[in-house]
């Protein structure tokens, strides 16, 4: 692949699916000699200066636009990237933006942000098609359809590398040999289904250190939930056939595990053996309490991932169920950030590349929609899975009602998501009146400080929004400042609020807009722009400006951040404070605020409900974070201060001596004794505990 760009000339914004050219505007022989573009000079004379700005950059780009398919970039003045797309033919692709009309809004700002480009050339449109997923997820680029949630998916991993396979929940890359079931569609359907499949199985769930070492069952194997192979409570040969089981149960062989198993229970009781028969029962209650907490079974679909998408105003939800082994094995749902212009199907189109670039796709997928790129996406699945995958959009039969399933459940799930939106925003309405702020609440920070005695001090800022509780925003800070006080909150206070301020105004004046140019004027490299995107709401549309700031304290701390505020010269944001009632009682708490004497609200008021869940979050959140460094200053050894000392010397040193006292007292010709320590970092050592005494 090659890559090519040039230097930044002005200001654009993104394409949508189906704007290329005409086959014919260009020909394949066709090297340097491009015709003029078609722009009507009075369709011009009539846009905005920003998009002839922008326009003005790509047509210079046009030239050096390779032919062949790849992907492309579209860069703003600041660098960022505004958008990345693939095309069979990048030139063609590109001149289709250089026309200069006949665009949709949204890829109107997008040329009108463009400030250069950048081209990658591939092989086949399969590989553009992989590359475009791979920058979209690693650049984020505010034009193109966001996936947002990727976090990886959980598996069960039977291991094969062990005398004794161990049976546990895996999430990651697949580097460990063994075998690999799900994706599981949350945490909590793994663990529910190694719980029934302990019981069901008898397999270990500890480690392999910790099984090196036992010389009695563990506890596990008390309660028949282990078989207990660490202390030879069963044979190797025994184990291995209840491993065969489970793997033939994980890999859709259940009916055959439960038919032997019902068998073997029936020969036990026969033979009076009732313990035993009564075990066999538990195991096959075991597996049962697995299949039937599954929904939703197909009867000739093995595995599928099945995907189906909503729209209601504006807003977009992608159902994602997963079939395995004739099993529903969970679904989750996907809200992710897209134009309002663009069609259900664009967005599912946009999204599936983004989904599968780092999971393993199944043999078949089923989509609720056609797209444009299906074809396209089957090949490229196919060719990342070293076999062939189907991608479908079925109409009848059982694939369509396992279509039908999914969509019933992203239209409740967007229902539940629209509401929780609505009374998220009506809680801030409510907040807003309380306080007396005239404007809509579209940010609330809250802030609050954590320590003991001023040691392993932390401040925390919690974010909410009509999202709910933003956590993608919350920042903490370690207290730095060597002049305070040990115990000193307003100084904390001023310190976390000086810090989060002025680095806002950093970002703000970095990201400025400039005066806008005059539309004859295309050879400016900077432009006012325009507006953002109009998207559905979402953590990267998220204003970074608070419009309140909530401080959990009383009266001091809400005055040393009124001073902070006033130093800075920040305008625009509203301040309070929440004091904690007589005895910490819920629902007592005093409220401050600028030109207003203290007050409490109504018991039974929404919004002191809503202010006390912000105030116990921003709780929780400092804390938690205090907590998280104190322990790790609990396991701190004065080793880790001792420059050129590092895990192998350190160990050497408490595997010699014991501990870092007994280190500390040691003479220099011990410390040179030890294996791994030379003379210098004896002395090094020693020194460091001598000058300390």
């Amino acid at each position: 692949m090659s890559a090519m760009s040039r230097p930044p000339l002005d200001s654009g914004a993104p394409p949508a699916l189906g704007d290329l050219p005409d086959e014919a505007e260009f020909a394949d022989d066709e090297a340097d000699d491009l015709p003029e573009l078609p722009v009507r000079i009075e369709e011009e004379e009539a846009a905005p200066a920003s998009v002839l700005r922008g326009t003005a950059v790509i047509r210079a780009h046009l030239r050096d636009a390779p032919k062949g398919p790849g992907v492309y970039r579209m860069i703003g003045e600041t660098g960022e990237v505004l958008y990345v797309g693939k095309a069979r033919s990048i030139r063609k692709r590109i001149a289709s933006y250089a026309r200069g009309m006949g665009h949709t809004n949204r890829i109107a700002r997008m040329i009108g942000l463009t400030a250069s480009m950048v081209f990658v050339s591939t092989q086949t449109e399969t590989e553009a098609l992989l590359l475009e997923a791979n920058y979209i997820k690693q650049m984020k680029p505010r034009f193109n359809v966001l996936m947002r949630d990727d976090k990886s998916f959980p598996y069960i991993l039977l291991t094969g590398d062990h005398a004794a396979p161990l049976l546990s929940k895996h999430r990651g890359s697949r580097n460990r040999k063994g075998d690999y079931f799900g994706p599981f569609a949350s945490v909590w359907a793994v663990n529910r289904t190694l719980n029934a499949l302990q019981r069901a199985f008898l397999l270990r769930s500890c480690t392999d250190s910790y099984y090196e070492n036992r010389t009695r069952p563990c506890l596990l194997y008390q309660i028949k939930r282990c078989s207990g192979p660490c202390t030879g409570e069963i044979s190797h040969t025994d184990y291995a056939g209840l491993v065969g089981s489970a793997r033939d149960f994980l890999s859709g062989k259940s009916r055959d595990v439960r038919d032997r198993l019902a068998t073997e229970m029936s020969e036990a009781a026969e033979a009076l053996e009732f313990e035993r028969a009564a075990r066999l029962r538990d195991r096959i209650s075991a597996l049962s309490a697995i299949q039937g907490a599954q929904g939703v079974n197909p009867r000739n679909t093995e595995e599928a991932d099945v995907f189906s998408i909503v729209e209601q105003a504006g807003h977009f939800c992608i159902e994602v169920v997963f079939f395995r082994t004739f099993q529903n094995w969970g679904n989750r749902a996907y809200f992710p950030r897209a134009d309002r212009s663009l069609t259900a199907a664009e967005v599912l189109d946009a999204f599936l590349a983004q989904f599968y670039e780092d999971k393993p796709p199944p043999r078949l997928v089923l989509l609720s929609h056609e797209i444009e790129s299906r074809a396209l996406l089957a090949e490229a699945l196919s060719a990342k899975a070293d076999h062939k995958i189907e991608v479908a959009v079925p109409q009848r039969g059982e694939r369509r009602e396992l279509v039908d399933h999914a969509t019933n459940n992203a239209r409740e799930t967007m229902g539940r998501k629209l509401s929780d939106h609505l009374a998220q925003e009506k809680l801030l309405g409510a907040l807003a009146e309380a306080f007396g702020i005239e404007r809509k609440l579209r940010r609330v920070e809250v802030y609050d400080n954590s320590h003991i005695m001023g040691t392993n001090a932390v401040g925390a800022m919690v974010v909410a929004g009509a999202g709910g509780f933003m956590k993608a925003h919350y920042r903490t800070f370690n207290i730095k400042s060597t002049e305070l006080t040990p115990g000193d909150d307003y100084g904390m206070m001023r310190e976390v609020l000086g810090r989060r301020f002025a680095r806002l105004a950093k970002e703000e004046a970095a990201t400025a807009p400039r005066p806008e140019i005059a539309p004859n004027d295309v050879s400016a490299t900077t432009s006012k722009g325009p507006e953002a995107p109009d998207v559905i709401p979402d953590p990267d549309s998220f204003p970074n400006r608070p419009d309140l700031i909530l401080i959990d304290g009383g009266k001091g701390q809400f005055e040393a951040a009124r001073d902070v505020l006033r130093e800075l010269g920040v305008t625009g944001v509203e301040v309070a404070s929440i004091a904690k009632g007589p005895d910490r009682n819920a629902g007592r708490e005093t409220f401050f605020l600028p030109g207003r004497e203290p007050f409490r609200l109504p018991p039974r008021d929404p919004a002191l409900y809503f202010v006390q869940r912000l105030r116990d979050e921003a709780h929780r959140f400092a804390i938690g974070t205090h907590r998280a460094r104190r322990k790790k200053d609990f396991t701190r050894s004065p080793l880790d201060e001792i420059a050129g000392v590092g895990p192998a010397r350190k160990r050497a040193l408490l595997h010699a001596f014991g501990t870092a006292k007994a280190i500390s007292r040691a003479s220099l010709g011990d410390l040179e004794k030890v294996t791994g320590i030379n003379a210098a970092t004896a002395k090094l050592v020693y020194d460091f505990f001598n000058e300390k005494n």
